[in-house]
């Protein structure tokens, strides 16, 4: 059905973006397998190249998989994972084309991507994957939720423990639940448009 974009409200952009913060500290309250579906299902509309889809999330919650993760984490990242009620492992499958057939019916992408060397098939699926990630952060602060996105971890020890014989690889790590405000750094600064972006 077609419809007509408008610009989202103030509160919303807010929640999305300007008043949105990385937190490294969490409220004691869960977060249920529900809400965990629903933020997948909303990133997953966002797009990517021939809707290759490549992203794969591991969703770690236990006490006993939070322990398998551990030895991973950089040391100022372990408390904030610890305490975090759900910790996304943000994947992307290796293997991602064979999906091609039922995600581009149009055309035989399976047989383009196959084509392609193991390291260009990789580096769209990291690319791909990584956007991928970015739309669940979105989708989780849409949801009510706050995000740490990370990346002080040993990627060879988490697909070890987490990925073995999927043909997965992780990109980053984030932190899920109800951030704690009172743990809250002051924002840090970012570069204006002067700085960061040109007309041409």
């Amino acid at each position: 059905m077609a419809t007509t974009n408008t610009a989202l409200d103030a509160g919303a952009l807010e929640q999305l973006f300007t008043e949105a913060r990385t937190y490294p500290g969490w409220q004691d309250r869960p977060v249920t397998d529900e809400t965990l579906r629903r933020i997948y299902e909303l990133a997953r509309m966002a797009p990517t190249a021939v809707n290759s889809q490549p992203v794969r999330l591991v969703f770690v919650k236990s006490r006993e998989a939070k322990e398998r993760l551990k030895p991973a984490l950089s040391p100022g990242n372990v408390d904030k994972t610890m305490q975090a009620p759900v910790t996304v492992i943000v994947a992307y499958d290796t293997a991602f084309h064979e999906q091609m057939p039922k995600l581009f019916p149009a055309r035989d992408m399976k047989s383009v991507f196959a084509a392609m060397t193991p390291e260009a098939r990789e580096q769209s699926a990291f690319m791909n994957g990584s956007l991928q990630g970015a739309y669940v952060i979105l989708a989780a602060r849409a949801l009510g939720l706050d995000c740490g996105p990370m990346g002080g971890f040993d990627k060879a020890k988490v697909d070890e423990a987490f990925l073995l014989g999927t043909g997965w690889k992780s990109n980053f790590l984030i932190n899920l639940g109800y951030g704690d405000a009172a743990k809250l750094f002051p924002r840090n600064p970012r570069l204006s448009f002067e700085d960061a972006c040109r007309l041409v």
